[in-house]
């Protein structure tokens, strides 16, 4: 089968898809984008973690026919907010996981900058307070630090946000 969707903004299209593949599958081998990661395939570390319409979800568990049509945002697709045209630039959320140290071997990164941004940008306006982020990030585990670096990374996203002044 066919699968066309909306990646990245981008409109995209996969063939010769077999209907029990999995978006996670035809993200990475099909379209390219290797950025989310396979780790378990089961949803249990949020490794996969996209945005499918705006919601984020584990891509190993949504069959790529269910994408049809659909929006998906992946970690590569992260537009920064001083860099509207996406021209490369990191997101504030990314920024801010290089600032605090939050990224050791990089395979949970991914899904955990795009938990966080969704927590970012759910409480825009104000920074979350421990027990909120590490909430949010439940569902994404990393077998390398302890979670601080993370936790901190999310608060100097948010932080940053917050005193960012609009401009004129």
């Amino acid at each position: 089968m066919r699968v066309n969707v909306t990646v990245n903004g981008r409109r995209m299209a996969a063939d010769d898809v077999w209907e029990g593949e999995s978006l996670l599958y035809v993200l990475r081998e099909r379209l390219g984008l290797p950025g989310a990661k396979n780790a378990c395939e089961q949803g249990e570390c949020g490794s996969c973690t996209v945005y499918l319409d705006g919601t984020p979800v584990c891509a190993c568990l949504v069959a790529a026919g269910q994408a049809e049509g659909r929006e998906v945002v992946t970690v590569e697709g992260l537009v920064c907010g001083d860099d509207p045209a996406g021209e490369g630039g990191l997101h504030e959320v990314q920024r801010a996981f290089v600032a605090a140290g939050a990224v050791q071997c990089g395979f949970c990164t991914p899904g955990l900058v795009v938990q966080a941004h969704a927590l970012v940008e759910r409480t825009a306006g104000r920074v979350p307070e421990d027990a909120e982020i590490r909430e949010a990030l439940a569902g994404n585990l990393c077998r390398c630090t302890g979670y601080e670096k993370i936790i901190e990374a999310v608060r100097l996203a948010a932080a940053q946000r917050t005193t960012a002044t609009p401009s004129p």
